[in-house]
């Protein structure tokens, strides 16, 4: 997964683990929601970049 990413998506991956230990260390429930948000938005967006893919027969 990490040789698909590159280098700037491997240091955008740490600034977002950073970004939610900082808030982690303020408040644990916000963070987790934060966590959630973050997944579920992940997830939406791999599932339009496939389904665009698939409509032109790449995927």
């Amino acid at each position: 997964m990490f040789r698909n990413l590159g280098a700037v998506g491997v240091v955008g991956l740490v600034l977002l683990l950073a970004g939610i230990a900082l808030v982690a260390y303020e408040s644990l429930l916000i963070a987790a929601g934060m966590a959630l948000i973050l997944a579920g938005l992940g997830l939406v967006v791999k599932s339009l970049i496939s389904g665009m893919l698939q409509s032109f027969g790449m995927f």
